[in-house]
């Protein structure tokens, strides 16, 4: 059986952490109004766009502070991941050549779209055609592929 979380047994936050709390609260912000928003009039999976929006940016907020702009350590990004902060699934794969601009996993997974292939938001606009809109089903993406 796991060991049961209490405020005794929970670490504080790393160093650095206060720099970037201010940004992360505006997320949690932002994301309670995306959960509490109506959804009449909505398409059953266009009400959820909004949360998988949110939580990947703040996945790249915390990827880009730690890879790009290299202005948090590795203790706490790996403090952030593991407290639920950013994906770290997603995260990994943004550090694979060719997934850079993922928007979320379940585009990528063959099991969830058509004809057991990538969702069409993965495909590069230029094979597309400009005139085409291209709106993934599952998060609301205009397109995440690398190419484009």
């Amino acid at each position: 059986m796991p060991p049961i979380r209490t405020s005794r047994n929970r670490k504080p936050p790393p160093e650095g952490f206060d720099d970037i709390e201010d940004t992360l609260l505006e997320f949690a912000n932002k994301m309670k109004d995306a959960e509490n928003a109506p959804h009449e009039g909505k398409r059953k999976n266009e009400s959820t766009w909004a949360i998988f929006q949110i939580s990947h940016q703040r996945s790249r907020y915390i990827y880009d502070l730690y890879y790009d702009k290299e202005a948090i350590n590795k203790d706490l990004y790996n403090w952030l991941l593991k407290n639920g902060y950013g994906d770290a699934n997603l995260i990994a794969k943004w550090k694979k050549q060719g997934y850079e601009k993922l928007c979320c996993l379940r585009c990528i997974q063959a099991k969830e779209n058509n004809f057991n292939a990538t969702c069409i938001c993965r495909v590069p606009k230029a094979r597309l055609g400009k005139e085409q809109v291209v709106e993934c089903v599952s998060c609301g993406c205009r397109g995440c592929a690398s190419g484009d």
